[in-house]
């Protein structure tokens, strides 16, 4: 419904249980729940933002969660699509690990390191961990013909890359271009992790 909404900051609240912020456009204010690292960054009231936003619908409620950076907002959609994980579980997530960081550890099978965010037990973060890397492998069929000159990288790490890009919910042509650039600056031996975080940093500033 919502992929991100301008306008001023207007109020900030911070509490024991949620971090949430108010921003006004065009006479109506949004109160978003944000993740602590943004809360922190949104420093100065009255000043423009871009808050990328995702809307929780349940059953006796709706809620926004609001974002500073696309990938964090793309992530939690795809962290809230895992059964037992909720909004405030993957806002715990998001805080504990970049995008890219929780990429890796769930690619990884690093079940164990999941653990250490808050409220995450065992049998909960090796769910996340099949689900999730389930559904970024899904993806790989997509990856084909991407036509792409690489140099002297490995084709497999590239095409992981954009297996995960487009489970995200990236556009096929944003990643392609984005990936082009990111490449320019990475060593050839880089791995697919690489490839990635530095792919999603040139999408950031892309948006």
């Amino acid at each position: 419904m919502y992929d991100y909404i301008k306008g001023l900051l207007t109020y900030k609240s911070l509490n024991s249980k949620s971090k949430v912020v108010t921003v006004e456009t065009s006479g109506i204010g949004y109160i978003f729940e944000v993740l602590e690292r943004d809360y922190s960054q949104l420093t100065d009231e009255n000043k423009e933002v871009k808050i990328y936003a995702s809307l929780i619908h349940k059953e006796d409620k709706m809620s926004l969660c609001g974002f500073l950076k696309r990938e964090d907002r793309d992530m939690f959609n795809v962290l809230t699509g895992v059964s037992g994980v909720g909004l405030k579980m993957a806002l715990a997530l998001l805080d504990s690990f970049s995008t890219s960081s929780l990429i890796s550890l769930v690619l990884n099978e690093d079940y164990k390191s999941i653990m250490s965010a808050k409220g995450v037990g065992q049998k909960l973060a090796q769910k996340i961990v099949i689900e999730l890397k389930g559904k970024l492998n899904s993806y790989s069929e997509n990856q084909s013909g991407s036509g792409q000159d690489s140099g002297t990288f490995d084709n497999e790490n590239i095409k992981d890359a954009k297996m995960v890009l487009l489970s995200l919910g990236y556009e096929k042509s944003e990643i392609e271009k984005s990936i082009d650039i990111a490449l320019k600056s990475l060593d050839r031996s880089s791995g697919a992790e690489e490839i990635l975080k530095k792919t999603l940093q040139v999408l950031s500033l892309q948006n």
